[in-house]
């Protein structure tokens, strides 16, 4: 079983910077996705870390201002958030799967952190 636990979460004015962790307890040759959920609405990808290249992608609608990273020898995954907008307001989730290709969907990530809070006010 591979347990994944978010943080970095809190309450930011739009512009500000955050930074996210989602600590995974065995990373090795996992593709580690970040999703967001804002209230009344599914669950969207944002962006993830694959394991084959260690390259990232991203949503359209994060990229250039969202940055994912990967330490394997930490077993920890980020999310730098930069030039916030209330629409990025959410929970945040990290979720973990054995991917070898890019995927931008919640069915092909097996395992799920809790999530953290993200607020973003105008």
């Amino acid at each position: 079983q591979v347990q994944l636990e978010e943080s970095g979460g809190g309450l930011v004015q739009a512009g500000d910077s955050l930074r996210l962790s989602c600590v995974v307890s065995r990373l090795s040759s996992k593709t580690v996705s970040w999703f967001r959920q804002a209230p009344g609405k599914e669950r969207e990808f944002v962006a993830a870390s694959t394991w084959v290249t260690y390259s990232s992608y991203y949503a359209d609608s994060v990229s250039g201002r969202f940055t994912s990273s990967r330490d394997d020898a930490k077993n920890v995954v980020y999310l730098q958030m930069n030039n916030l907008k209330p629409e990025d307001t959410g929970i945040y989730y990290c979720a973990a799967g054995p991917l070898t290709w890019q995927s931008r969907s919640t069915d092909d990530f097996n395992y799920w952190g809790p999530g953290t809070q993200v607020t973003v006010s105008s």
